[in-house]
């Protein structure tokens, strides 16, 4: 549950936020806008998840094989090289997450060059 829940950085805390509608959905996109994520990578593109921080990226990667290594990257960046049409999960499988529908994905991409994310 996420009481039991740890936030080891900035936009851990921002999720629990978002969670307990401490922030709005929207507070929640502008920050992780300025964030870095982990990604974890695998052959397969539509695979690609991403995690906050290699903290947890070391939990998840035990569980799925296939992914044994990531990089740390702006959240901007996975954006650009991902494209459209992806979902993406913050911290999958974990009580306090987030999951974007390809449809927000979509929309995030077409804002990076209309917007300048503060």
């Amino acid at each position: 549950m996420s009481e039991d829940f740890e936030p080891r950085n900035e936009l851990e805390k921002s999720l629990l936020s978002a969670q307990n509608e401490e922030i709005s959905s929207d507070d929640l996109l502008n920050i992780l806008m300025n964030s870095q994520v982990f990604m974890p990578v695998q052959d397969d593109k539509s695979a690609v998840l991403s995690i906050q921080r290699s903290v947890r990226a070391k939990e998840f990667t035990g569980d799925y094989p296939g992914f044994g290594g990531g990089l740390l990257t702006e959240f901007t960046w996975v954006l650009e090289k991902m494209g459209r049409d992806f979902g993406i999960a913050l911290n999958p499988g974990l009580d306090v997450g987030f999951d974007m529908e390809p449809e927000t994905v979509n929309e995030l991409v077409d804002s990076l060059g209309h917007q300048a994310w503060h």
